[in-house]
Parts: structure tokens; sequence; C-alpha cells
């Protein structure tokens, strides 16, 4: 049984956790705001832009040159690639493990295909690591700072040249998208070749454009992947910062029952030693006498 010196000190250090836990919850319910506003903002500008390709995508003539593009020629899947967004940083439930495990389940249901791995984020890097998938790109400690659209940008940009090339003949994305404050869910859809929605003829909106639909077209495709990975980035920003403000919530209150299990432990400990000195001194006082 472990003395009351034992007992003090694990209660001081659980208190000590469990003011760290409570302060992590509060930085990541701060940056969870701000996380959610830049996701909402930029939901309306994603869905615009496949309204707008779904629209030219209409107007435009059969047997089109445009429609030739390399951003849109399918091919046969002997070569994916997967861009995997995860964190840089755990004690964040189960965010970053959901991600590589849909991953892991997907390579092994594809076992004669030749797999490689577009790593954002250090935790998804580091797991697939281990395992020795082939990594062909990383980035990492992107998500220290508010994700910037350039950021996306260059990345976009290497995996559409390697589309070109033909070092990939299809490009998946995965990450995590935000739900809410603590609901999270993972996205996988192709990013590369690009298949723009149909157009719906009964919302068909009748836009006006200055330049040829085939000259906008052909501008707005990397565009549109630019956008995808940015908004999978901010998505899965706000989405960690969730998963780690519920996290940390958990852990503060299982902290907070922790110490009183462990007071309520002390206090009869020490019960029980007064109890034993008392018998001790009575005893001893009838021996006495």
């Amino acid at each position: 049984m472990p003395n009351l010196i034992d007992l003090r000190r694990r209660i001081r250090s659980v208190k000590n956790t469990q003011q760290i836990t409570s302060a992590m919850k509060m930085v990541s319910a701060a940056k969870l705001r701000r996380a959610q506003d830049r996701v909402i903002a930029a939901r309306p500008y994603a869905s615009l832009m496949r309204d707008m390709l779904g629209s030219i995508l209409a107007q435009l003539p059969e047997g089109s040159p445009v429609l030739e593009h390399e951003l849109l020629q399918r091919r046969e899947e002997k070569k994916i690639s997967i861009l995997l967004v995860s964190g840089d940083k755990g004690l964040c439930g189960a965010f970053n493990s959901n991600v590589t495990r849909f991953a892991t389940r997907f390579l092994s249901e594809n076992p004669g295909t030749e797999i490689t791995l577009e790593c954002v984020g250090r935790r998804g890097r580091d797991f697939f690591r281990r395992k020795r998938v082939p990594i062909n790109r990383e980035w990492v400690n992107l998500f220290a700072k508010p994700i910037e659209f350039s950021q996306a940008k260059d990345i976009a940009a290497d995996l559409m040249q390697s589309f070109r090339d033909g070092e990939a003949d299809v490009v998946y994305l995965l990450h995590n998208e935000f739900k809410s404050a603590l609901a999270q869910t993972v996205i996988f859809r192709r990013l590369l070749p690009i298949q723009p929605a149909e157009s719906d003829e009964s919302n068909t909106v009748d836009y006006i454009y200055e330049q040829p639909p085939e000259t906008i077209f052909e501008t707005l495709l990397p565009r549109y992947v630019e956008t995808n990975i940015y908004q999978a980035m901010i998505e899965s920003a706000a989405a960690e910062h969730a998963a780690r403000m519920a996290a940390m919530d958990a852990a503060t209150r299982n902290a907070g029952e922790m110490i009183d299990n462990l007071t309520l432990h002390l206090n009869r400990v020490r019960q029980a030693a007064i109890t034993k000195e008392l018998i001790e001194v009575v005893s001893g006082a009838g021996a006495a006498q």
C-alpha cells in the first residue's frame, strides 16, 4: 500500500497535468474559432469554382480541344499517388489515426498497385516511414501558422507536374473534413484527373464571359486543383483544433476524477494510520496498567 507521501506526490502530479490539459483546451478553442471562420469563408468559393467549371463544360462543343487537356485525361490506374493531410502534432484523439488507418486499409486492398504517398504533416509521414511505405514528397510544419494559399499552390504545382510526366496515373486526396467541434469526417476523393461536376440544367446560371469559354476553362483547371488542396488543408487544420479541444477536455475531466479518487484513498490511508496509532497507544496504556 502506498504511503501518504507517495499519494500526495501523485495528486500533485495529476493536478499539474490537469492544468496543462486545461490550458491546451483553451488554446485550441481560441484557434478553432479562427480556423472555423476561415473554413466557412472558403467553402462558398470552392463551391462556386465547381459550379463554374460545370457551367463552362456544358457550353463547350463536342470535340473541343480543351476537353483533351492533360489534366482531364483518364488513364488506367497502374500508379496511384495519395496526398495525405495529417497534423504535425499529437494529443488530438483519433484525428491522425483516422487518416492513417484509412490509407493503410487502402494499401492492403490494392496489393498489386504501385502506390506512393505525398504527405502533408509530420504525423502521417512518420507513421508511414516506420511502415516503410514509399513517400514521394513531404511537407511538414505548415500548420504552425495559418495556412496560406501560396503553400497549397506550391503543392498543387508539384502534383500536377507529376501527373503530366506520367509519374502518377491518378492522384487522390485524403484528409479530415471539419463538421463541428465534436465531429470530423475522413474524406477520400480523386484530385487528378479532374472531373468537373455535371451542370444541372435546372439550376444553371447563365454566366457572361469576357473571354472564350475555352480560355477560361484552361485557366481554371490548375486553379481548381489549388483550391481543392487549400480547402483540404484549412479543413484539416480546423478539424485538428476541434479534435484536440475535445481530447484535452476529456483529459481534464479524467484528471479531475483521478484526483477525487486519489484524495479519497489518501483520506482512507490517513484515517487507517491514525486509527492504528490510537490502538497502539491504548494497547500500550492497557499493558502499563
